[in-house]
C-alpha cells in the first residue's frame, strides 16, 4: 500500500511540476531559477529558458565572467560502511568541494544522503515530494525511465553542447553503439530529448569469488578450480575449523539479501551459454537472470549449500552488506562473491580489519565456476554505468549542470580520486599508489567514486599507465589486485546495448526488487523436496507483478 500511495503521489507531483511550473516539454524550455534567501548573498539570478541559457552559457565563455551566485543540492550515497568513515555529507571532501565550487563556479554546494542499499525507495520519496536534489543518480535504468515517462526529469538535450563541453569530451565516444557519443547513450533516437548521463567506467570488471587462502593451507587444500572443488572447501572449512573459531560459529560462505548479485558468479556459470543475445536480453529483468534458462538450477545448487549448513543461515536479514562485513572482518567467513575487488577496497576495509584480527589470514579471488562449455564465463560491465539526472523540480538546473560539468575537469575529479600525496597515495613512477587513510581525509569509497559520479574508476590521464596505476590503486599487494582483475574479465560476457526507449519496467521496479528479494530467499532455504514448488510459484507471482510486461515490452523493441 505504501508503494502504491507514493506512485500516486508521485504522479500528481509530477503533473503539477509539468503543467504548473513548468513549460511543455515539446517546446523544450524548462525554467530555471535561483531561490537563493540568504541575506549575505547576491540577488537570485532571474528566470531564463533553456535558449536563454545557450547564449548566457556562449557570452560568459566568451568573457570569462562567473554567473551570478546561486545554490545546489547533490545526491551522495550513504554507504553505510564502518572503519572510520566520516558522514558522507559532511567530511574533508564535501568541504573541499564546497569551497573550490565556489570559487570556480560562484555555487554554493549542499549534499543530500541517500541510502545505496535503499536508493529507489529514498528517491522515490524525495521525488514524490519534489524535493529531490538538482543533481541526482541511481544505477538504475528502469527508475530513470519511470521518472522520464512521469514527466519528471529536466530535458537537458539543449544544454550539451553549451554547459556540458568538458563532460562531453571526457565520455568520448560510446564504444557499445558506433557512431555515437557515450554523453548521447540516453538520448531519445526520435526526439533527440537526453534526460540523463552516463558515467564512464574505466575498468569493466565486475564480479569476483573470495576464499581464504591460509584456510585452505592449513587443510592441505588446493585453490579450487571446479565448483565441485569450491563445495568441498566449504565442508571441510566447516566440519575441521581451520582457523580455530569454533565449528559452531564457522559461516563457509556468506551472502546477504541480494542473492543475485552475492552468489552471482556461481549461479550464472548454470544459465545456457548458447543462449543467444535476442533471448539474453528479452529476459533479463531489472539485471534479474531468474528467467535464464538454467539459472533455476544454479539457484537448486545453493539450496543444498544451504540445507548442508554451507550458507550464512542469517543471509536474508541482511539488508545490506554490514552484517556481512563484520563477519568476514571478524575471521569466521570461508569465502563469498562480491564486486570484483571488495575484499581489496580502503572501504569497506574487509582484508585490512580481518587481518587486524587474524595477523595470518589471507583473502585470494578464485575463477572456480564453470558452465556446460568449460568457460568461467561471467558479466562484464557496460561502458556506461551509473546514471545522473536533473529532476524537473530543480530551480537551478543550470547550476547544476555547471557542477557536473565541473567536476568531469581533469583536475578536479583527479584530486578527489587520490587525494594528497603521503595521506591517501604515493608516486610510484609517477603514478599513484592508493594508501589507507586514517582520520578526516579518509574516502568512504573506493577513489571518492560517489562524489566523482561521471567517471567509476581511476583515470591517470595516460592510457599507457592504466593498468599500472590500477594494480597501485589499492593499499595491498598489487598482485592481488592484478589476479583479482584477470579472474573478473577471464572468459567476461560483453554487456548487451540496445539502444531503444523501454518504460514497462518503471512502475514496477520496486514491487519486482522486493519480490525478487523474497523469492531467491524462500527458494534458497526452503527443504529441497519443496525446491521445484517454492521456485513456480515465486517466478509465476514475479512474472505476474509486472515482469511479464516488461518482456513483452523489450521482446517487441528487439524485433523493431
Amino acid at each position: 500500500m505504501k508503494r502504491k500511495w507514493l506512485s500516486l503521489i508521485l504522479i500528481c507531483v509530477m503533473i503539477v511540476s509539468i503543467f504548473g511550473g513548468c513549460k511543455s516539454k515539446t517546446n523544450d524550455t524548462l525554467s530555471v531559477k535561483d531561490e537563493s534567501t540568504e541575506s549575505s548573498t547576491p540577488e537570485s539570478t532571474p528566470t531564463t529558458t533553456a535558449e536563454d541559457s545557450a547564449t548566457t552559457e556562449d557570452n560568459n565563455a566568451a568573457t570569462d565572467e562567473k554567473p551570478e551566485y546561486s545554490e545546489i543540492t547533490v545526491e551522495i550515497f550513504d554507504r553505510g560502511t564502518d572503519g572510520g568513515k566520516t558522514d558522507p555529507t559532511n567530511n574533508y571532501y564535501t568541504d573541499w568541494i564546497k569551497k573550490k565550487a565556489l570559487e570556480d563556479l560562484n555555487i554554493g554546494v549542499n549534499f543530500v544522503a541517500v541510502s545505496r542499499w535503499e536508493e529507489i525507495d529514498q528517491l522515490n520519496n524525495l521525488m514524490a515530494a519534489g524535493t529531490a536534489p538538482d543533481v541526482c543518480m541511481t544505477y538504475s535504468g528502469d527508475l530513470i525511465a519511470n521518472y522520464r515517462d512521469l514527466g519528471g526529469l529536466a530535458n537537458i538535450a539543449s544544454y550539451i553542447d553549451t554547459l556540458l563541453v568538458d563532460l562531453k569530451e571526457f565520455l568520448g565516444p560510446d564504444l557499445a553503439l558506433p557512431g555515437r557519443d557515450m554523453i548521447m547513450r540516453n538520448a531519445n533516437m526520435e526526439t533527440g530529448e537526453v534526460f540523463s548521463l552516463p558515467a564512464r567506467r574505466m575498468n569493466l570488471a565486475a564480479l569476483n569469488t573470495f576464499i581464504r587462502k591460509d584456510w585452505l593451507d592449513k587443510l592441505g587444500l588446493p585453490v579450487p578450480t571446479t565448483t565441485q572443488e569450491f563445495y568441498d572447501a566449504l565442508v571441510a572449512f566447516k566440519t575441521q575449523d581451520p582457523g580455530g573459531v569454533g565449528k559452531d560459529k564457522v559461516v563457509p560462505f556468506t551472502m546477504t539479501s541480494d542473492v543475485r548479485w552475492r552468489a552471482a558468479t556461481l549461479l550464472e556459470s548454470f544459465v545456457d551459454p548458447n543462449l543467444s543475445r535476442k533471448d539474453r536480453w528479452v529476459n533479463t529483468v531489472i539485471d534479474r537472470n531468474f528467467l535464464l534458462p538454467g539459472y533455476k538450477e544454479g539457484v537448486r545448487y545453493l539450496n543444498k549449500m544451504y540445507n548442508d549448513g554451507l550458507v550464512d543461515n542469517q543471509f536474508a536479514l541482511y539488508n545490506d552488506d554490514t552484517d556481512s562485513d563484520n563477519l568476514i572482518k571478524s575471521g569466521v567467513v570461508g569465502a563469498f562473491i562480491h564486486n570484483w575487488d571488495q575484499a581489496y577496497r580502503d572501504t569497506p576495509g574487509l582484508l585490512r580489519d580481518l587481518k587486524a584480527n587474524v595477523p595470518d589470514a589471507e583473502i585470494i579471488s578464485i575463477d572456480p565456476f564453470k558452465n556446460s562449455s568449460g568457460k568461467t564465463e561471467k558479466m562484464l560491465y557496460d561502458a556506461a554505468g551509473l546514471n545522473y539526472f536533473i529532476p524537473a523540480s530543480s530551480k537551478n538546473i543550470e547550476g547544476a549542470l555547471r557542477y557536473i560539468n565541473w567536476l568531469s575537469k581533469f583536475e578536479n575529479r583527479y584530486y578527489l580520486q587520490i587525494g594528497d600525496e603521503g595521506v591517501t597515495h604515493e608516486l610510484v613512477d609517477g603514478v599513484p599508489k592508493m594508501i589507507a587513510a586514517t582520520g578526516e581525509k579518509i574516502m568512504n569509497s573506493p577513489q571518492n567514486l560517489d562524489y566523482t559520479m561521471m567517471i567509476n574508476g581511476l583515470d591517470v590521464g595516460d592510457p599507457n599507465k592504466m593498468s599500472q596505476a590500477l594494480a597501485q590503486s589499492y593499499a595491498v599487494d598489487p598482485q592481488l589486485i592484478i589476479d583479482a582483475y584477470n579472474n573478473a574479465i577471464r572468459d567476461g560476457r560483453p554487456a548487451i546495448v540496445v539502444p531503444v526507449q523501454l518504460s514497462a519496467a518503471g512502475p514496477y521496479t520496486q514491487t519486482l526488487t522486493d519480490k525478487g528479494k523474497t523469492l531467491m530467499a524462500e527458494s534458497v532455504t526452503c527443504k529441497p523436496e519443496e525446491f521445484d514448488a517454492v521456485w513456480d510459484s515465486g517466478i509465476k507471482d514475479w512474472l505476474d507483478s509486472g515482469a511479464q510486461a516488461i518482456i513483452d515490452e523489450r521482446a517487441e523493441k528487439f524485433t523493431e
